[in-house]
């Protein structure tokens, strides 16, 4: 073997264990953490406390009172989320089975609800939520985004556990991590049970529901307030962005594969397109296996998928019959739900003036 390729291949092993070494120090929680370290042997002098609740608008499952009681020696996972978030919505599967499973053995799951759109800040809303996902632990509600900032958080849906002396151990972004969540609750209720000298039964087993498959390539979110899409090229239509006016948008005469086409009389708001004329159509080239849409108010929508009326294997979850979706109360509907991922020429043809549109998300 030439003395160059042996040089390359030493080099390249020496990289691979460099990268192994970082890898494994940028780990979330300290490695003696999720040992068989004592808790009283654990230096906790690089960890943060978890931040105080603040400016909690309405607690829900819960008073201030009981809150504050409960939180002192518990371990807490902090779920930070809103209730029209696909990605939020998709991991409380797991945080409710957490629930049923840990709570009595001291995990305690406060759902810290921080809004991205106006009508997420009513109470009534998101009581719907929490009873639609059998949500039965504490859900503060972080109408003005004080908690959220305490926490110094960035994003929708994030996960911060805190052990039984409150310092956080534990920061996950986004879905997925399950199991390694899970066992880091198992391992700080052992720490917990130790330290308080409780006889606690190990769980090994860890919940099991099959976690979604996100499509690699697939369209990115899209949003139709002209504030929460500056920067994005979203819109499609030559009228484009028009701030605070009512605006006639024609159909256009292409299509371009990540960009929405409204049709009709539309005021163009902050968060939000709403309908003014009776009637409006929206067009979207996208490639995705789901789509859901975020609205309020009263409206039909007849959804076609390629200039056909729905097919039954593309329905989702949220239409009521045939290709129609009727929508009423605010928050996220699932339209388009297939096995696989493709490129679609999606188009909802929507009868009901006021009807708003906030978002197109996608898996």
């Amino acid at each position: 073997m030439k003395s160059e390729i042996k040089t390359a291949i030493i080099l390249a092993v020496a990289i691979g264990v460099g990268i192994a070494a970082i890898s494994a120090s940028f780990s979330v929680l300290d490695q003696a953490s999720v040992s068989n370290v004592s808790s009283s042997q654990i230096d906790k002098s690089g960890f943060k406390m978890a931040p105080d609740l603040v400016g909690i608008a309405h607690y829900l499952n819960t008073t201030p009172e009981k809150l504050s009681q409960e939180i002192e020696g518990k371990v807490v996972l902090y779920d930070i989320w809103t209730y029209s978030c696909i990605n939020c919505i998709r991991t409380l599967p797991y945080i409710t089975a957490w629930d049923n499973k840990y709570a009595d053995q001291g995990l305690l799951i406060v759902g810290v609800h921080s809004p991205e759109f106006e009508f997420e800040k009513d109470p009534e809303n998101v009581k719907m939520s929490i009873d639609k996902h059998g949500i039965n632990y504490p859900v503060v509600m972080d109408n003005d985004m004080e908690t959220w900032q305490a926490f110094e958080n960035r994003y929708w849906p994030r996960k911060y556990i805190a052990d039984h002396e409150g310092y956080i151990r534990y920061d996950h972004i986004g879905e997925g991590g399950y199991q390694e969540t899970e066992k880091i609750i198992q391992q700080l209720l052992k720490e917990r049970s130790d330290a308080l000298g409780i006889q606690m039964t190990s769980a090994s087993t860890l919940v099991d529901i099959e976690e979604f498959e996100h499509t690699l390539f697939r369209t990115p979110e899209l949003y139709f307030g002209y504030y929460f899409a500056q920067n994005r090229n979203q819109l499609g239509s030559d009228e484009g962005f028009q701030p605070e006016k009512t605006v006639v948008y024609k159909e256009s005469k292409k299509i371009e594969l990540h960009k929405f086409y409204p049709t009709g009389t539309w005021k163009n708001l902050e968060d939000s397109m709403e309908l003014i004329s009776e009637t409006g159509e929206i067009k979207l080239l996208y490639n995705a296996k789901e789509v859901n849409i975020v609205t309020a108010n009263n409206a039909e929508l007849e959804i076609y998928l390629d200039g056909e009326a729905l097919p039954k294997q593309y329905s989702g979850n949220d239409i009521t019959s045939e290709n129609i979706l009727s929508v009423s109360e605010p928050g996220l509907y699932n339209i388009i739900t297939s096995e696989e991922s493709a490129s679609h020429i999606l188009e909802i043809k929507i009868k009901g003036a006021g009807f708003q549109i906030f978002t197109f998300t996608f898996g």
